[in-house]
């Protein structure tokens, strides 16, 4: 089973806690796991360093070649360690920096898990392919999410 993630870049207090919680309860260890994430900061990165930290088996989909150049240093160091660390790692065709690579990422990431954990506020998605966006389209797709949130909590 493929477990993939998304979610906000920036978490606050309490919500990166919650997801790695529910993550160390819910998921196997070793060969068994296999996770799927896009790699930006907060929540892809978060989920992905567990999968690793897990002895599971990573694979990243990026929305365009050169996508961790835009991110900011802490995370693109974060970044370049986790795309070193794995197994595959398939980039959209075509993509460009845009919100329509990063709508495309996330459904290719969605078409290639079996479930989806949501690091997710409930809201509307700040441009187009956010977390809302994904988790839309996976819902449509019938695949299942898990929502990680904490009731009340407020992002920025």
């Amino acid at each position: 089973m493929r477990f993939g993630v998304t979610g906000h870049r920036v978490l606050p207090p309490g919500i990166a806690e919650r997801a790695m919680d529910h993550w160390r309860r819910v998921l196997p260890t070793g060969a068994g796991l296999l996770g799927v994430s896009s790699l930006a900061d907060g929540a892809d990165q978060l989920f992905a360093a567990h999968v690793l930290a897990a002895g599971g088996t990573l694979e990243a989909v990026l929305p365009w070649a050169d996508y961790g150049g835009s991110l900011t240093d802490g995370s693109r160091a974060r970044f370049e360690d986790l795309v070193r660390a794995a197994a595959t790692v398939i980039t959209v065709p075509g993509g460009e920096p845009s919100d329509e690579s990063f709508l495309a990422a996330g459904q290719a990431l969605v078409d290639r898990c079996d479930h989806l954990f949501a690091v997710w506020d409930g809201q509307p998605a700040r441009g187009l392919g956010g977390t809302a966006d994904v988790v839309a389209y996976a819902r449509a797709r019938g695949c299942p999410v898990t929502v990680l949130w904490i009731d009340g909590v407020q992002r920025d």
